[in-house]
């Protein structure tokens, strides 16, 4: 008896009466445990680097209100133009890389081939190793003189190729390492695709004497589009971010080829203690990935439409 009155005051004194609403006061305590941090420590600080883009805070002192010029100067930085051109080519080389090897092993995977289990833990594992490592392993696979790619690409008569320390190669040897590392998350959603689309239509398909080729472009394809869009807007949202590849394995050289966007505001934040400009950048970063990424669902969805 005892037991049951303690426990019908304590639902009376995490229960208040508004008016004549009812409220629970539990339910608020369990979102606030949420809320309260994810607004602290996610909200707030974007906030404030929006803030700080218009001032010319150098950590030390207090802001200084400049209004826009920290984003006229970012518009007019040639070094950042450059790293916004350099995440555009990363993305022409990653985004492909990632979209047609990860689809090809997740087909290979999908048709129940002999070690095809062992494939599937092989392509998977880079994607769940830090970008330190991958960085550092293939520093040492792409190494000009003593490189594993270089060694057995000299079997075919091909000379040494300075994957990193070339202006000219820089940017697509630190791409073969993100597209390494990011194969393991595409191969997955699209093998995932690939097990959801009807066995049945493979075999009409194949009464009606449709090839293994003309069936993915018939049967495949059309019904993997949603992934494939999705896998293409990780993979664009990704890129436009990258920043611990190009931090490990060339520091954004040589002469900035290979500098990307975020690598570029480290720079400015870290570096040169310009908190302020580098928020600007960071706000402008936000921006084109927005853009980008409601462009490239526009297009993908005209084409499903078409």
């Amino acid at each position: 008896m005892a037991n049951d009155e303690q426990t019908a005051a304590a639902e009376t004194s995490a229960v208040a009466f508004v008016g004549r609403s009812k409220i629970d006061w539990t339910g608020y305590a369990f979102v606030a445990a949420f809320a309260v941090p994810f607004l602290l420590f996610n909200v707030a600080p974007v906030l404030f680097g929006i803030y700080v883009g218009f001032t010319d805070w150098a950590i030390i002192g207090e802001p200084n209100w400049i209004g826009l010029d920290n984003y006229r100067e970012a518009l007019h930085d040639t070094w950042f133009k450059q790293a916004f051109v350099n995440v555009l080519l990363y993305a022409l080389l990653v985004v492909p890389g990632v979209v047609v090897l990860g689809l090809s092993f997740a087909l290979f995977v999908n048709r129940s081939w002999p070690l095809s289990g062992l494939a599937r833990t092989i392509l998977f594992t880079p994607n769940v190793v830090s970008a330190t490592v991958i960085g550092l392993v293939w520093v040492w696979v792409l190494d000009t003189q003593f490189g594993l790619l270089n060694h057995y690409l000299g079997w075919f008569g091909i000379g040494p190729i300075p994957w990193l320390t070339s202006a000219n190669w820089s940017l697509i040897g630190v791409s073969i390492a993100s597209i390494w590392w990011d194969l393991g998350l595409g191969f997955v959603l699209f093998l995932a695709a690939l097990q959801d689309v009807p066995k049945d239509l493979y075999e009409a398909a194949s009464i009606d004497g449709a090839g293994f080729i003309r069936q993915q472009f018939a049967i495949t394809l059309p019904h993997i589009r949603p992934t494939i869009s999705m896998v293409v807007t990780l993979q664009i949202i990704s890129t436009m971010r990258i920043f611990s590849q190009v931090y490990v394995m060339t520091n954004g050289g040589p002469a900035g080829s290979s500098a990307s966007v975020i690598f570029t505001i480290y720079q400015s934040a870290i570096v040169r203690n310009m908190l302020g400009y580098a928020s600007a950048c960071s706000v402008l970063l936000f921006l084109a990935v927005l853009a980008v990424t409601l462009l490239q669902r526009l297009v993908l969805r005209e084409v499903a439409h078409a």
